[in-house]
């Protein structure tokens, strides 16, 4: 796609009360994002959402203005521009309609020949969420598939964290433009994620992580993936919002059972209720309900990256930690001989690379 194409697609975002909807019957009407601003605009109000009003918004010179200086933030920073018709785009979003005419992307994603799943759930993650999640990545890592979350604390970032420990990629879907990370907390993940994988947004630069832009964020997560699992949830949640949008497109939607009473096993056992969910107790059930049993496995040998290389300070670190067993955050520092700053982001590679289990109170231990 040409400069000019994209920075049309871009003005035409720009324009109010043109949703992703409306713009994909404009581009299909006119043939392209340029030639919605031709000179005949007055042929576009023969489409269904498009009136005086919005037509003359089309020609107010801002848009172009703004599509232009967003251009050039995607170019300074490196940022890839897919426009929903091209080879490049997610091809499962480009089954929704109302799925975004650009998503703009970061790190090192390959969507080819790859399963895509979403895990969502809770932020207030419970003890058993995290073991659930540790362990279905775990088992699911021989099929390889690409796991798309919200980079949210609890089961998000759980799920991803654990993917990037079994070497699988991972997407992080953010409800903000790619100037900044929300929370600001899982910037220090950012890097390894990118590594393998990395981050989508429809939004600009200009956005913020506002409400209304999490709700938005969530159809893409439904739409870019081929099933949406809700492994943690309250009675209320945007995790159970994703699943309705996952439902809609006719995605199948998975659920993890909790114990009855539990707030955040409570909107899990309603989706199962109510079958608006299929039932998800291990990796294998969803193995055998997506008909993936039939396939080979990848041949790849699945194991966390930490059994690739460590560096000479993490197994400093590590070694430390596996002769002396559970240590508090400045006894590992003392021994090691190194600056506590330095010590704890070695620990977080390490942490990240699977082979060092954060505990309460700032003690680590060697797995």
């Amino acid at each position: 796609m040409t400069q000019d194409e994209i920075i049309a697609a871009l003005r035409l975002q720009h324009v109010p009360h043109i949703g992703d909807t409306t713009a994909k019957k404009l581009i299909a009407h006119c043939g392209s994002p340029a030639a919605v601003f031709s000179d005949k605009m007055q042929y576009l109000l023969r489409i269904d959402g498009v009136g005086p009003h919005t037509l003359k918004e089309l020609h107010n010179r801002e848009h172009l203005a703004a599509a232009e200086s967003e251009w050039q933030f995607l170019l300074t920073n490196e940022i890839t521009c897919l426009f929903f018709t091209e080879p490049g785009y997610p091809a499962y979003l480009k089954h929704c309609m109302d799925g975004p005419i650009l998503l703009f992307q970061k790190g090192r994603i390959d969507y080819s020949g790859y399963k895509v799943i979403s895990v969502v759930g809770t932020r207030s993650i419970t003890p058993y969420g995290r073991e659930f999640c540790e362990k279905f990545v775990e088992e699911i890592a021989p099929w390889d598939p690409i796991i798309v979350s919200g980079f949210a604390y609890g089961i998000d970032i759980c799920v991803q964290r654990a993917a990037v420990s079994c070497n699988l990629q991972t997407i992080g879907c953010l409800a903000h433009g790619l100037n900044r990370l929300y929370p600001g907390a899982h910037r220090r993940y950012a890097p390894l994620i990118e590594q393998k994988g990395g981050f989508v947004t429809e939004l600009w630069s200009t956005s913020k992580p506002d409400r209304e832009n999490f709700l938005r964020r969530n159809r893409i997560i439904a739409g870019m993936s081929e099933a949406t699992i809700v492994i943690e949830s309250a009675e209320k949640g945007g995790s159970l919002v994703t699943a309705d949008l996952a439902s809609g497109y006719h995605r199948d939607v998975f659920a993890v059972p909790g114990r009855v009473g539990d707030r955040y096993s409570e909107g899990c056992n309603q989706l199962i209720r109510r079958q608006k969910a299929q039932i998800l107790t291990s990796a294998a059930d969803l193995v055998y309900m997506m008909g993936w049993d039939l396939e080979e496995k990848k041949t790849r040998p699945v194991q966390k990256e930490l059994f690739v290389a460590l560096d000479p300070v993490e197994e400093l670190v590590y070694d430390c930690l596996q002769r002396e067993g559970r240590q508090l955050l400045d006894l590992i520092a003392l021994e090691c001989q190194m600056p506590v700053c330095k010590t704890v982001s070695t620990l977080l590679a390490l942490e990240m690379k699977g082979v060092v289990r954060p505990l309460p109170g700032k003690v680590f231990e060697a797995i």
